[in-house]
């Protein structure tokens, strides 16, 4: 009769270990259960759902996609730890609060969501910039009212505003004001909406005029038309910014540069340590204004929506994503968007 030998104790000790050991390092790679927030404009819009996919498809994760905006979405993370991921967070107008909870551990800076941040200012025509290559900054542009002639009075240029009710109208203003543009010859232009001030744009390419004006990246019409931003000359001044040139009552603006935004995807405490890889890649994933008003473009041209847009990213723009993730995660989201 043949005897079966139990295993001795350090034997089935270290089995124990390795079992725990090996289970701990299963639920680290789960990504288990995420909140993404989809923010209610295109590029943020557009990120969260190439985020759901990737984190989904890539990384296994049960993704719930939640409405959003940038100061109700910030709150409720700082406040209650929900969403857990902001994909596309401008954090310039809650900085102070938001740096506090990321001091405090509730809350962490995941990548740089666009690497060259949110960029504001005024902008004129690549082909105009081509055919004078002496105009670089603002004052340079103001010297020549005739190659951006006003619609109304064409012995006049004209400076298109930022949409009416903008925070940014005030702030071209001011700074029509400030560079003297009405006696350099100049009108300010009120678009009236941010459709209007896209179809002056679209206008103006299609007879291959001049135009001149406010304008912000990313967005679509930077994508389909290209665009130059003229050089303010001057620094960006917070304190002079805050006190005066973002202001209805300003009497007496200075010369100011618009502030680039800084974007960042933020997630909660507990999403960093329960999300295993999957924390990695929202740690990576980051890309450009280029890359974004392209794709915007192709979305508005296309009429396509947020999913329709991640997917024809993933698809055909695999050099720009493919370095954020694994190249098991890679594969796998490449089987899904075929």
């Amino acid at each position: 009769m043949t005897k079966t030998r139990a295993l001795s104790r350090p034997t089935a000790l270290l089995g124990a270990v390795l079992l725990v050991a090996s289970t701990g390092a299963m639920a680290a790679d789960k990504c288990g259960k995420v909140t993404v927030a989809s923010m209610n404009w295109q590029s943020a819009e557009v990120l969260a759902e190439i985020d759901q996919l990737i984190l989904a498809k890539g990384y296994g994760c049960d993704v719930e996609m939640v409405p959003g905006d940038t100061m109700p979405t910030l709150t409720s993370m700082m406040e209650k730890g929900k969403p857990d991921v902001a994909p596309e967070a401008w954090i310039n107008s809650v900085r102070r609060p938001l740096d506090a909870a990321v001091k405090e551990g509730r809350l962490h800076y995941a990548a740089r969501s666009l690497k060259d941040g949110g960029v504001e200012g005024w902008w004129i025509p690549k082909y105009v910039a081509d055919a004078n290559p002496g105009i670089k900054t603002i004052d340079d542009a103001l010297k020549r009212p005739d190659l951006f002639p006003s619609a109304d009075d064409k012995a006049k240029g004209a400076v298109h505003n930022c949409p009416s009710g903008w925070n940014c109208q005030l702030s071209t203003g001011n700074a029509f004001k400030a560079w003297g543009a009405s006696a350099k010859g100049f009108v300010l232009v009120d678009p009236g909406s941010a459709a209007g001030l896209d179809g002056s744009i679209a206008k103006a390419y299609e007879r291959k005029q001049g135009w001149l004006g406010y304008y912000w990246a990313p967005t679509s019409i930077l994508g389909k038309y290209a665009m130059v931003k003229l050089d303010p000359g001057v620094p960006h001044n917070k304190a002079e910014w805050e006190a005066c040139n973002s202001k209805a009552e300003c009497a007496s603006p200075k010369k100011n540069d618009w502030a680039r935004a800084d974007v960042f995807t933020v997630v909660t405490d507990r999403f960093k340590k329960a999300g295993g890889p999957a924390v990695e890649y929202l740690n990576k994933r980051n890309w450009g204004n280029d890359t974004v008003n392209n794709l915007l473009a192709w979305m508005q041209n296309n009429q396509a929506s947020g999913k329709d847009g991640a997917r024809h990213f993933l698809k055909t723009m695999p050099q720009v994503w493919t370095g954020w993730v694994s190249a098991e995660a890679a594969a796998k989201v490449k089987a899904a968007v075929k």
